[in-house]
């Protein structure tokens, strides 16, 4: 009888070498997937320089109602656009920045982002009765001047310090004279008082028969609290939001703005932002109002100060 004799089994290395390439490949794309799929999904992280450029591209679209500025904590320009504004244009100005558009945040603000006027926070007239407010009183060696909004107002314009009857041949006497002005770019004017004021303090018109002594200029810093004073709405205070920001308007663009959460109206233009006895800025630009609420940017006073060579007091 023949025994058939069995063959024991034998590993067969090629099949199993093929098993155990396929299983680690697996193993490791398990483990790696994750990783990879969370980089491909990380924000991008903007320079300033980019930040910078994004920024000069929002002002070259040619939209208005806007303004920004870099967040340096987050990365981003912080954009924000007013209710003119359409869907359409907030686009554009993506479009506008190209590979940078992953750098804006766009926030809507509530009403027209627009100058505070024509309309120490007293009013100031011109023969067409458009009023601003005053701002700050400051002295350039032993002269009297006062600074306003520069959109106010030009230079050569005789300022007074009340309306009168339009048939009365008669103005009141002259407050001052408007000698500089700054505007777009910046927005400030300096104005010569006509004679040497009573009011040799410099202080600013709190609205209710007080006064606040000012006896410097400062620039603000974020969360700042302030107070804004205005020949329309009086004294409201807030805080500092948002430094350096660029506006951009229909009549021109603004740069280096003080973003404050502070309301204001037609006819608050020029009015002063203070911080106690020191003097922070001028109003210059806002949205909203003081019944639902607003946002209102200043002029840095410091600024203004120093490209006249003048000094509160």
């Amino acid at each position: 009888m023949a025994i058939e004799r069995t063959r024991p089994f034998r590993h067969r290395p090629g099949r199993w070498r093929l098993f155990a390439a396929f299983a680690a490949l697996l193993t490791l794309t398990v483990v790696l997937t994750p990783s990879a799929t969370a980089q491909s999904r990380a924000p991008r992280i903007f320079n300033a320089a980019e930040l910078t450029a994004a920024g000069d591209a929002l002002l070259d679209s040619g939209v208005t109602g806007t303004a920004w500025a870099v967040d340096r904590t987050s990365g981003r320009l912080q954009v924000m656009v007013d209710e003119t504004v359409s869907q359409a244009e907030i686009t554009k100005l993506k479009h506008a920045a190209g590979d940078l558009a992953g750098a804006l945040r766009v926030e809507r603000t509530q009403g027209r982002l627009a100058s505070r006027g024509p309309l120490p926070g007293q009013a100031s007239y011109d023969l067409n009765w458009v009023r601003c407010t005053i701002g700050f009183n400051v002295r350039i060696a032993l002269t009297y001047y006062w600074l306003t909004a520069g959109h106010c107002y030009t230079i050569g314009q005789i300022l007074y310090e009340r309306k009168w009857p339009p048939e009365d041949p008669n103005p009141p006497d002259p407050l001052g004279q408007v000698v500089g002005d700054s505007f777009p770019g910046n927005d400030f004017a300096i104005v010569r008082y006509s004679t040497t004021p009573t009011d040799t303090q410099g202080v600013v018109n709190l609205h209710n028969g007080t006064v606040q002594d000012i006896t410097g200029a400062a620039n603000p810093t974020v969360g700042l609290a302030a107070c804004a004073s205005g020949s329309t709405t009086g004294v409201h205070c807030g805080q500092v939001n948002g430094l350096n920001y660029t506006v951009s308007l229909p009549n021109g663009s603004l740069t280096g703005l003080i973003r404050t959460n502070i309301c204001s109206e037609p006819g608050d233009s020029g009015g002063p932002l203070y911080a106690g006895s020191m003097g922070l800025g001028l109003n210059s630009v806002g949205s909203g109002n003081c019944t639902s609420g607003g946002t209102t940017f200043f002029q840095p006073l410091v600024e203004a100060l120093n490209t006249y060579g003048a000094t509160v007091y």
